[in-house]
């Protein structure tokens, strides 16, 4: 047998000098991929903790609310005779609450200093007042003690964000007015409390008086609508195409197209709800309906691809078997392939769920960046939603939007987290490993 010399490998000494310095070059090389790999890592994590730790830190004043006390007095004459519900409602509490203020603070003489005094108290301290005499007719006439809402200085002051010089963003705080609110810390006549209104009050033009409950139920009702037209459409579409549909150039063109459609800018699909639902079909503009039909087709194509990608980890042979069974191919998708591919449809359904909830751009260019003073009662109201929300108090100039812009955002956060947390059981509940 002739051996072919060309062929056969010069063993390799392994103790050469030119060897062990290129097996440490190697080894230096893997040693800074994983250092760099890990301050990466720690430098990600590090913003992330800087900015969530901002957005705490900042959002923390906004959970509580200033009150200052008041001795109140409800001047009979004021709510007639008969004291009716019609004179309880036409009554001036305004004048009730600036005699108070001019006891409290007798030396504000001229029109100046008595316009100051009214800014220590909040607009809705007028319907605190009537509430109390609504519930208690028998204070007309009499004198109370009463906690009433701080205006926004006073919040300011109470959470010592005023500084010295009185300065709240572009306004002032005169010194008679710094001076009114030692008088009152000093006596015991400020204090702060949790802030319940801004879970329970829609949007104010006043920051000490506006709260998130309106665009959350908006987020909600927006979220209901999306629900209910994107997820019947997109697992039916899901299925046909992975079970049923013909290999051919048009099915073909559908899977491209809904790859395409899951990668297209979030405004598109504003522009294209604005032109058909408000221009075509003439909906009400900044509906939750309106918001929720245009988020759907946002969503859908995530959920098609999501839902297609559960079917296809199901094994052919769960189907195959159903039907050597004399199954017909409808009831061995349905009541096999489906049921095992369940878990990874919602958990696709609730990511895509999670983006709508946190898009912004389609719905501002389907009205829903007003101001609404009312919480929405029906899916053709007006309203806004939570990112929408914060988009406007963010570009607010007072000092206590600024507060709620990052309360409102850790809202957001939490509903994120909970709609994730929720994707992530259903997986791991019901997830099938074949």
């Amino acid at each position: 047998m002739i051996e072919d010399h060309q062929t056969q490998q010069v063993p390799t000494n392994w103790r050469d000098a030119a060897m062990q310095q290129r097996i440490k070059k190697r080894y230096a090389a893997e040693k800074r991929f994983r250092l760099f790999g890990f301050t990466t890592v720690i430098f990600a994590l590090g913003f992330l903790v800087f900015l969530i730790g901002d957005v705490v830190l900042k959002a923390f004043p906004a959970f509580t609310a200033a009150e200052i006390q008041l001795s109140v007095t409800f001047d009979s004459t004021a709510f007639g005779l008969a004291r009716t519900r019609a004179d309880i409602d036409a009554a001036e509490y305004g004048a009730f609450i600036k005699a108070g203020l001019a006891k409290r603070f007798p030396e504000a003489q001229n029109r100046t200093t008595k316009r100051e005094l009214r800014e220590l108290v909040s607009e809705d301290a007028e319907r605190v007042l009537k509430a109390a005499v609504e519930a208690n007719p028998d204070l007309i006439g009499k004198t109370k003690v009463f906690w009433l809402p701080g205006s926004d200085i006073v919040e300011l002051y109470v959470k010592n964000q005023l500084n010295a010089k009185g300065v709240v963003g572009e306004r002032l705080a005169s010194d008679t007015m710094l001076a009114r609110l030692n008088s009152a810390q000093s006596n015991g006549e400020l204090r702060k409390t949790f802030n319940t209104r801004f879970f329970s009050a829609p949007d104010s033009k006043h920051a000490e008086l506006a709260g998130i409950a309106g665009s959350a139920k908006g987020s909600l009702l927006t979220l209901f609508v999306t629900l209910l037209a994107a997820f019947p459409l997109a697992i039916f579409t899901a299925i046909y195409l992975e079970q049923f549909a013909p290999k051919n150039h048009l099915t073909d063109f559908i899977e491209v197209n809904i790859n395409n459609l899951a990668a297209v800018p979030s405004v598109i699909y504003g522009l294209l709800g604005a032109s058909v639902y408000l221009g075509f079909m003439e909906m009400h503009r900044s509906a939750s309906l309106v918001g929720g039909l245009t988020l759907a087709l946002m969503t859908m194509p995530t959920i098609v691809i999501a839902s297609r990608a559960a079917i296809k980890a199901v094994p052919p042979s769960i189907r195959d078997g159903a039907v050597a069974l004399g199954a017909s191919p409808l009831q061995a998708v349905f009541h096999h392939v489906l049921p095992s591919a369940m878990p990874g449809m919602l958990t696709g359904t609730i990511i895509g769920m999670s983006r709508a909830l946190g898009e912004t751009a389609p719905l501002l260019l389907i009205g829903m960046v007003g101001f609404f003073g009312d919480i929405p009662s029906s899916f053709n109201d007006g309203t806004a939603v939570l990112p929408v929300q914060i988009y406007i108090w963010a570009s607010a100039t007072e000092r206590l939007f600024a507060q709620k812009t990052s309360a409102a955002i850790l809202v957001l956060l939490l509903f994120l987290i909970i709609m994730n947390a929720t994707a992530i059981y259903f997986r791991n509940r019901f997830e099938k490993r074949w």
